[in-house]
């Protein structure tokens, strides 16, 4: 554990990319919506069109300690939000959709928001200077491999692999803030990634429909897959 007696505020001032495309789901309406290069029509979320200053600050003035459940989660977290832009970006590269353009960038904006709490626990990057689709973690490097094999069979693969991706995150954040005791900065962080993670999944579900397919959640259950998707579009 590594106790923190810093001054000061750190502010989070990543851009929230959660962006153009993260906020759509399978309810919106394509004619009060913006249309997209592909010619599909996209819902845009006022609330995720921030620019700067969208994580609330990290308390440096906190003493705090991590305790094992909560360092092992950034070290995760770090990885899982590159291995989410870094499969988008292989399947841009296959199927040039905007939703695989867009979202990475907001996955970026996840790894820099985590990478801050790691720099201010004084904590080693597990990412580093690791190329696309390389991981220390070899769970996260299966998960890639296989996400990438699965979405390269067909653009409705790649977005189903998309659409796993999010409910992945959002079960996998839900685990960590409930580790969580006392570092606020760590749960601010996080409930805002699992924010993200659920406009992006709505994205996903959203570009299947309007493709004809319904998508069937792979993880979540259904009781919050529709909390998500239907209760809180």
């Amino acid at each position: 554990m590594k106790t923190i007696k810093k001054s000061g505020l750190i502010w989070i001032g990543v851009l929230s990319l959660s962006l153009v495309f993260a906020a759509c789901d399978s309810s919106s309406d394509p004619s009060s919506a913006t249309a997209s290069e592909d010619g599909i029509q996209y819902k845009v979320d006022p609330e995720a069109r921030v620019i700067t200053n969208s994580w609330p600050y990290c308390d440096s003035t906190y003493y705090g300690e991590l305790n094992d459940a909560e360092t092992e989660g950034l070290f995760f977290m770090r990885e899982e939000e590159k291995m989410a832009r870094d499969v988008y970006l292989t399947m841009y590269e296959k199927y040039p959709l905007p939703v695989f353009k867009f979202i990475p960038k907001s996955e970026s904006a996840h790894m820099a928001a985590v990478k801050v709490l790691l720099d201010k626990y004084e904590l080693a990057d597990p990412v580093g200077d690791n190329p696309i689709g390389v991981f220390i973690n070899g769970d996260i490097q299966n998960l890639y491999d296989d996400l990438v094999e699965k979405g390269s069979v067909s653009e409705i693969e790649a977005l189903k692999a998309g659409a796993l991706i999010e409910e992945t995150d959002i079960t996998d954040l839900d685990t960590h803030i409930a580790e969580i005791e006392e570092n606020d900065d760590i749960l601010t962080v996080y409930t805002n990634l699992r924010r993200g993670s659920t406009h992006h999944l709505k994205a996903f579900v959203w570009n299947l429909k309007v493709r004809g397919v319904e998508y069937v959640p792979q993880v979540l259950s259904l009781e919050d897959y529709n909390d998500i998707i239907i209760i809180n579009p």
